[in-house]
């Protein structure tokens, strides 16, 4: 992986995990650039899911930046023990092939679940519910929490976590289950693609320690390198155990807002704790 970062004396602060118009973000690669910059954060990973539209445009505007690195990424989506996880990529190549192939399958997915959520919302009198969650799109990449926006605009929740609970999740009458790519395929791909792959945000999963720890145990065998122990979702419990995780299994730490949108941050960016005292931070092995 070959993420040149000039350190000189500059403090550099990182965010690894973040999210644009290119997939469930409201702001453009651009405008998340120009965020990440007023928000005091010099080292920005653009990681869309299931995809890498937007680096280009964010490339575009770092470059405008004197001093400000950008990380190609991307979140993909895994199905691992019949549940959905979250595998984040970083120093990716963004074109490369094999990874694009991948990328390619999942998005056909992606369309046929958007349009069968908004079958099962209509069946549940929630009218025309597909295209106005494209309309909150950007047309391409229709995810469940576009479906969130509509239903919070139209008052049937009053905000996004409030619609995931009542129509989106198991049981509700918009869940439609993930088939996503296997955990060594993701892994695989961006390997392929030149990056090192990074467990996303993993206490919000609803596991068990044990059931986690064999999530984490199978990703270290597929060749996984960090986990994020850092996360905008993440408890300062949280943060602490999985640091006690990626010692004990030998991972990289990460840390990143997972960042969407400005009204909806887990935590702002550039407000991120810095990684507990023992964790080796993923971007040493950065060249």
């Amino acid at each position: 992986m070959r993420v040149r970062v000039e350190w000189g004396l500059m403090r550099l602060v990182y965010d690894l995990h973040a999210h644009s118009t290119a997939s469930d973000g409201t702001l453009t690669p651009a405008e998340l650039v120009s965020h990440a910059v007023a928000s005091g954060v010099n080292v920005l990973a653009i990681t869309d899911h299931d995809t890498t539209a937007g680096f280009t445009e964010a490339l575009q505007a770092a470059r405008q930046n004197p001093g400000f690195v950008m990380v190609p990424g991307i979140e993909l989506s895994v199905t691992w023990n019949r549940q959905t996880v979250h595998i984040v990529g970083l120093g990716i190549d963004p074109e490369h092939h094999v990874l694009q192939a991948g990328l390619e399958r999942i998005m056909e997915f992606r369309q046929w679940r958007a349009e069968e959520i908004g079958r099962r919302l209509e069946n549940s009198g929630i009218e025309n519910a597909y295209q106005h969650a494209k309309a909150f799109s950007n047309g391409k990449l229709i995810s469940r929490t576009h479906f969130a926006r509509h239903l919070v605009a139209i008052g049937k929740a009053k905000d996004i976590r409030d619609v995931f609970r009542h129509y989106l999740v198991a049981g509700k009458p918009g869940h439609v289950a993930g088939e996503w790519a296997a955990l060594e395929e993701a892994v695989g791909w961006i390997h392929g693609a030149g990056g090192q792959a990074v467990i996303a945000h993993p206490a919000r999963y609803r596991m068990t320690r044990t059931k986690l720890r064999k999530l984490i145990g199978d990703f270290r065998e597929c060749g996984g390198e960090a986990i994020e122990v850092v996360s905008g979702s993440h408890s300062k419990d949280d943060m602490y155990n999985m640091a006690r995780h990626a010692a004990d299994f030998g991972l990289l730490a990460s840390a990143g807002s997972d960042f969407h949108s400005p009204e909806q941050a887990w935590i702002s960016m550039g407000r991120l704790p810095e990684l507990p005292t023992g964790c080796t931070p993923v971007w040493s092995t950065w060249e």
